[in-house]
């Protein structure tokens, strides 16, 4: 199926389910078939929205690139959906949910899992990195533009990337290394949390880290849920960053507070 954001970008979803509509959001790499596992576990109790962000799988793209785009394909969804949704954010997707909640969009429940703004001992990230990446990307080195997001950007070892080159999931993170400025500008210059704009927030909003990730993602989503007013924060125990690979151990949690 198919929605028209506000600049004429067509939005690829698919719908699953029946009951109160919720949206899943992925972050880098990510596209509708990476949230599609959890989408079908919740489909038991929620109509479940699974899309392409602009630029990935049967979405469209714009020639320019800007955060308030992506907001506006989230309205569009809402909209389709009848007007209001709740809304599930993973990675740079939960900070798009975030900014999307703070812009105003009519979002009923909003969950935030690992938003990776910079607190703690995290080293932040390189100002100009979203620059290099895109110019990586003109150059037409897809290769460099995600080794670059790898390692400057999501903490990757360098020493990794070779034994991840040599691995099949290689080819998925290239073609969509496009997409990565996007996720960079979701996240922002070194990926400050910006407290200001999280205080706009009126949904009841959840924010979750995994107990098996590195301790900078607890930091933050604490930190995160700070700055939202009424936020609660939960760990769930025994996931890490990857959680979208074991849906049901979200069901739980995500059907409690959704519901």
């Amino acid at each position: 199926m198919n929605v028209t954001s506000a600049d004429g970008t067509t939005i690829h979803f698919e719908r699953r389910g029946s009951g109160a509509p919720v949206i899943l959001v992925g972050g880098a790499f990510n596209d509708r078939t990476t949230v599609a596992g959890l989408a079908e576990v919740l489909a038991g109790d929620f109509t479940t929205i699974a899309y392409d962000r602009r630029g990935r799988g049967d979405s469209g793209d714009s020639a320019e690139y800007a955060v308030e785009r992506e907001i506006e394909d989230l309205a569009a969804l809402i909209a389709q959906v009848g007007g209001t949704a709740s809304v599930f954010g993973h990675s740079s997707g939960a900070i798009l949910a975030l900014e999307a909640a703070a812009a105003g969009l009519p979002i009923g429940k909003l969950v935030a899992y690992e938003p990776p703004y910079t607190v703690a001992d995290r080293t932040p990230s390189a100002d100009d990195l979203v620059d290099r990446v895109r110019a990586a990307n003109e150059a037409g080195d897809r290769d460099e533009a995600v080794r670059l997001f790898l390692v400057e950007g999501a903490g990757t070892p360098a020493q990794a990337i070779d034994g991840m080159k040599a691995d099949p999931v290689w080819g998925w993170f290239t073609a969509l290394a496009h997409t990565l400025p996007y996720d960079l500008t979701i996240v922002g210059p070194g990926g400050r949390l910006p407290a200001d704009r999280l205080a706009r927030i009126s949904a009841p909003t959840l924010v979750i880290d995994g107990s098996e990730s590195p301790s900078w993602f607890g930091a933050t989503a604490r930190a995160v849920a700070e700055a939202v007013p009424g936020a609660r924060h939960e760990t769930l125990d025994g996931q890490d960053h990857g959680v979208l690979q074991y849906p049901e151990t979200l069901r739980p949690l995500l059907t409690d507070f959704l519901k």
